[in-house]
């Protein structure tokens, strides 16, 4: 199993497409902070009091000069409806092929119920104007994580 990346490691690029279908990719944010937060699905109870949270503070990442990037499996249509539910104000990539999933490890084994499955394990992390990766959160627990990914953006910026 393929661990997940840590502090200090050059953060992957990769390019894939937003809720419209346009190619988004992580060198083109090259000069700025980037969150990169993978989570499990659009429209589960976690997923959408995560994804409401970072939008909730984007203005505070934004005077940071950060950008926020939510990845999951979940297709482009999917990513649209979500949104506009939701009202959210993040950037939302869609990663079918896992490419990035698997390139920053967080396409894993999971078990529930007594059943494995592969899945996407809710994990965060914070890359520096160059590339470099400052902070990973693994496992994330939603609950004032964003706030906590604000506070350590102000400590490093």
């Amino acid at each position: 199993m393929k661990k997940t990346l840590a502090e200090g490691d050059a953060a992957p690029d990769f390019t894939l497409n937003d809720k419209d279908g346009t190619p988004v990719s992580l060198s083109g944010y090259r000069g700025r902070w980037v969150v990169l937060y993978f989570y499990p699905r659009d429209n589960t109870s976690g997923c959408t009091t995560e994804a409401k949270d970072f939008s909730a503070l984007l203005p505070a990442f934004t005077k940071k000069d950060a950008v926020i990037i939510g990845i999951s499996a979940d297709s482009e249509t999917s990513h649209a409806k979500f949104i506009t539910k939701h009202e959210l104000t993040v950037t939302l990539l869609s990663d079918p092929e896992h490419q990035a999933l698997e390139a920053y490890g967080v396409w894993q084994k999971k078990k529930m119920a007594g059943r494995e499955y592969m899945g996407i394990i809710r994990t965060s992390f914070l890359i520096d104007p160059q590339g470099i990766i400052r902070q990973v959160w693994n496992k994330v627990k939603v609950k004032a994580h964003a706030e906590a990914v604000h506070e350590t953006l102000c400590q490093l910026s």
